[in-house]
Formats: C-alpha cells, sequence, structure tokens
C-alpha cells in the first residue's frame, strides 16, 4: 500500500496509476485525513502530490505534520516537497524566476532515488516557488539552471523530495525514479493484482451482504458488468439485476443482454421495459444537463419500483469508477469543478434506504477490463467501448424523438459493424454517432435533398481522463460515410470531429 495524499495536482490520478503499474496498491487521500486514520491504512510509504497554491496561501492545503513520524519513507513533488521542506523548518519562496517545461536534472548526489539513471536527463518543471533553505538533516541531490534544490533527500529519515514531476511522460526517466521509491526505498512487493483484488474483493462483500439481498442497475456496459459478476461470485443468487431498457439504448441491446448474463452467466436478471416513460419526460428537452437529470429521475423511479418486489434488500450495487468521481467532483470533497453530472454518482434517494456497494470506485477503466478477464466475463463485454449511462439520450443533440433515435441506431450499427471489421474496435476508446440538429443540403439521384447531419468522433485514451481523436484511415472513414447516406434514409452528410480532451470532452453532451 502506497497512500497519495492530494493536494490538488492535475496530475493525482496518474500518480496512482503509475504505482499501480507496478502492481502495487495505491490509494488517494485527502490531506485532511486523520492521522490514525493514516496509520490504520499502514502504508509502507506516502507520496505528497504536487498542487496549485503557494506554501504561503492562506487556504494552501495542509497534512498532518505527524505523517512525518510514521517511520515510513515519504516522497513529496513539487508542492508535496514544498510542503514537507517547510514543515520540517525549511525555507520555501516565491521564485525570482519561475519554471515551467523541459528542464535539464543534474545529478550530483546518485542515491537510491536516481538508481540506474544517467548524470544528465530531461524532467518537467511547473513551479512559480521555490526552496531556498533545507531543513537539518536534508542534502541537496540535484539542480537544473534554474532550480538549485530540484531534487533533495534525507536519507536517514526516508524523506525525499522532487520539485519536478516524475509521473508525466515528459520526465522520461520519471517512470524510473518511481520505481527506485517503491522497491528500493519502500521495500514493496509488485503483488497487486486483478486476482488479489478480486479475491480481497469477493471477501469484503460476502462479509458486508451477510444474510441480505442486493439489487444493480446492469446496463450491459463494462463497468455494471464486471460489478455484477464479482458480485454473484461472492453472494450468488442474493443478487438481483434490475435492466431497465430506456428507448435510448443501440441496436438490439436488450436482447443481448439477456442472453448472455441470464442464459450463459446464470445471473438473476430482471428486465423492464419503460421507453415510454422515459421519452414522455424528455418529449420537447433540448438543454443536456436537464436531459440526464431527467434520465437519471426516471431510471431511479423505475428502478426502485422494481426493487420494491424484491424481498430483504439491504444493498444497492454500483459500477462508479475514480473517473466517474473524479469528473462529477473531487474524490474527496474538493475543489475540482464539475465536468457534467455522472448518472451513477450522487447517491441515493433516501427514500429508498439501501446502502451502496461499490467494489470498483478506486478502478481505472483500463484495471476494470483486467479485473473482467480474471473473473472470466466473455470478451466481447470486456472490451466492450463506454456506453453513457443517458444513452443515445446524450448523442441525439436537441430534442429526443423516436424517429431521431431509430435513425441514430441505424447509423450506429454501421459504424460498429465497420469499426470491427476493420480491426480497430479495440484499438479505440470509443466510437460512435451525434446526430446533429442542423439539417444541410445534398443531391441524392437528381435530387436536391435536405436531410440530417451525422458526426462521426472516434477517439483514443487510456482511462478517459484525455483522450485524442483517433487517425483512422480515409478509406474506413470513406466506408463509413458512403453506407451511413446509402443505408439510413435521412441523412444526407457524415462529418469527422478531430477535437482532443481536453479541451473538448469525449461526448457531446
Amino acid at each position: 500500500m502506497i497512500v497519495v495524499i492530494d493536494f490538488g495536482s492535475q496530475y493525482n490520478q496518474l500518480i496512482a496509476r503509475r504505482v499501480r503499474d507496478f502492481k502495487v496498491y495505491c490509494q488517494i487521500v485527502d490531506p485532511g485525513i486523520d492521522i490514525e486514520t493514516l496509520r490504520g491504512l499502514k502504508p509502507e510509504g506516502i507520496i505528497l502530490s504536487g498542487g496549485p497554491a503557494s506554501i504561503y496561501d492562506k487556504n494552501s492545503p495542509k497534512a498532518p505534520a505527524a505523517i512525518f513520524h510514521l517511520g515510513v519513507p515519504v516522497l513529496g513533488i513539487c508542492y508535496g516537497m514544498q510542503f514537507m521542506i517547510h514543515a520540517l523548518g525549511g525555507d520555501v519562496r516565491k521564485a525570482e524566476k519561475r519554471e515551467y517545461g523541459f528542464a535539464e536534472l543534474k545529478i550530483e548526489k546518485p542515491g537510491p532515488l536516481f538508481d540506474k539513471l544517467p548524470e544528465a536527463t530531461s524532467c518537467w518543471m511547473s513551479h512559480g516557488d521555490s526552496i531556498v533553505s533545507l531543513p537539518d538533516g536534508f542534502l541537496p541531490d540535484a539542480y537544473t539552471e534554474n532550480t538549485r534544490f530540484a531534487a533533495v533527500s534525507n536519507p536517514e529519515k526516508g524523506f525525499y523530495g522532487l520539485q519536478f514531476h516524475p509521473e508525466v511522460e515528459h520526465t522520461p526517466k520519471g517512470k524510473q525514479i518511481l520505481k527506485n521509491f517503491l522497491f528500493n526505498i519502500c521495500g514493496c512487493r509488485a503483488d497487486w493484482t486483478m486476482k488479489t483484488f478480486a479475491k480481497d474483493a469477493i471477501a469484503e462483500i460476502k462479509a458486508a451482504v451477510g444474510d441480505k439481498n442486493v439489487i444493480l442497475g446492469l446496463s450491459g456496459g463494462v463497468d455494471s458488468s464486471v460489478t455484477a459478476l464479482l458480485i454473484h461470485k461472492a453472494i450468488g443468487g442474493q443478487l438481483t439485476c434490475i435492466f431497465v431498457d430506456n428507448g435510448l439504448m443501440r441496436q438490439d441491446e436488450g436482447k443481448r443482454i439477456k442472453k448472455l448474463f441470464g442464459r450463459h452467466l446464470k445471473l438473476n436478471i430482471r428486465y423492464v421495459n419503460a421507453a415510454s416513460a422515459f421519452l414522455e419526460k424528455l418529449a420537447g428537452v433540448t438543454d443536456p444537463e436537464k436531459k440526464r437529470k431527467i434520465i437519471g429521475r426516471v431510471f431511479m423511479d423505475v428502478f426502485e419500483a422494481e426493487a420494491k418486489k424484491i424481498k430483504n434488500v439491504a444493498f444497492l450495487a454500483q459500477g462508479t469508477l475514480y473517473p466517474d468521481i473524479i469528473e462529477s467532483q473531487s474524490a474527496f470533497g474538493g475543489p475540482t469543478a464539475i465536468i457534467k453530472s455522472h448518472h451513477n454518482v450522487g447517491g441515493l434517494p433516501k427514500k429508498m434506504k439501501l446502502k451502496l456497494i461499490e467494489p470498483l470506485k478506486f478502478l481505472f477503466k483500463d484495471e476494470v477490463r483486467k479485473l473482467g478477464e480474471t473473473l472470466g466475463l466473455p470478451d466481447e463485454l470486456v472490451w466492450r467501448q463506454p456506453f453513457p449511462g443517458p444513452g443515445l439520450g446524450i448523442r441525439v443533440i436537441g430534442e429526443i424523438t423516436r424517429k431521431r433515435l431509430s435513425l441514430l441506431r441505424k447509423v450506429d450499427a454501421i459504424i460498429v459493424e465497420e469499426i470491427r471489421a476493420a480491426n480497430y474496435y479495440r484499438k479505440l476508446w470509443q466510437s460512435f454517432p451525434v446526430l446533429l440538429p442542423v439539417k444541410s443540403v445534398g443531391v441524392m439521384g437528381d435530387k436536391r435533398t435536405y436531410e440530417n447531419i451525422v458526426a462521426l468522433r472516434a477517439v483514443t485514451s487510456s482511462d478517459a481522463m484525455t483522450a485524442d481523436w483517433a487517425k483512422l484511415p480515409y478509406d474506413l472513414l470513406g466506408r463509413i460515410s458512403n453506407r451511413v447516406i446509402n443505408e439510413v434514409r435521412g441523412v444526407n452528410r457524415v462529418v469527422y470531429d478531430i477535437s482532443s480532451k481536453p479541451p473538448g470532452t469525449i461526448e457531446w453532451e
């Protein structure tokens, strides 16, 4: 276990991912964590993340000074290093010259943190404050042209500080530095795998649930599917999955879900056709946030009504992931801005009086896929591209109608078929169409047309935190466009979205 104390860095999740890449479990905690709670986690080491604040700001985040008396190694990164130096009696001041971007790091005292690194290497700097004097026992390890104390250490205490960011790709030897901290300094073992995670999670679910029953809203996506199978392996028939067909699903979605989970995986499934209820409430609504809220509200009404038919239910399971929490709010109530409301984040209606089970809430998507493989989930589900909770409701821009949904389903089916045929499906994070609320002029069969425009969105990513538009082959794009325009009545133009995230988002709404 490595604990990352989150001081608000945009890279805090990246630190956790880097640690987990080395098969060492890592958990992010708020700087206000109670020291006894932190002690109870029994960390082998602590990483203090960077952050946008200055250590002398009135409201700058502070962790308990007692973390330096736990007897475990501590690595401070950027602001985390400045906090450590300041807390232990050193001096941090506004730098005469700020340092952002690439810098050449020159290592003057190798030590265990810089094992297997050359004497000079590139690093990524991002700071406006600098250390001007070190606490007793600290020594300078490395410097840049602009920063005298680019890396420092107190080996006797196990304290290390880096003014640069080792977790980003722009620091080429950063992964090696983190690896050295984990294994050379903290003495971690590379034994955290999805197999061990599953074993622990199953035991925890059994202990928590006891003889009560659990309900889960099954969508057929990777997250809810892995959650369902994990809980099923823990408590078997005590789990009931409720599949709500909201009328916003893709082509033949309901049939596939019932066949795969009911017949093949032997899970208890209740199928509820509630398309009319959703579409009636969505009639005339065009604002994307209102759509999400309506879809979420109607889902809970339908779900609650079905749940009441099941006896002895005490728990609701959700496939919430780390990115869900991060994008809806800070994982620990911090200042992260809300980007959009997620359908499975935000708690339960008080009247349901159920406890939450979220066994995946500290996992990233790629880890969930590995867990799915470990549990024996079929490849078609493990590698299914993410599909939003509100479904096609946020891919039909503007008003949602049965006719517009039907059109988009046909386009979506063609895109999936062509992407799979070209062996690009698993290379992409997501690929889907968006129906625009505008029409364009065209010519078909020597006749003038005025019909719908469909935007194709295809992106590459590892965790949806950032994404880049996919450089699909022109001939593939051409086949998709040709088939859509020829086979889907009502579309006469296909455009390709070449926006990255940031500044855009993956979904259009």
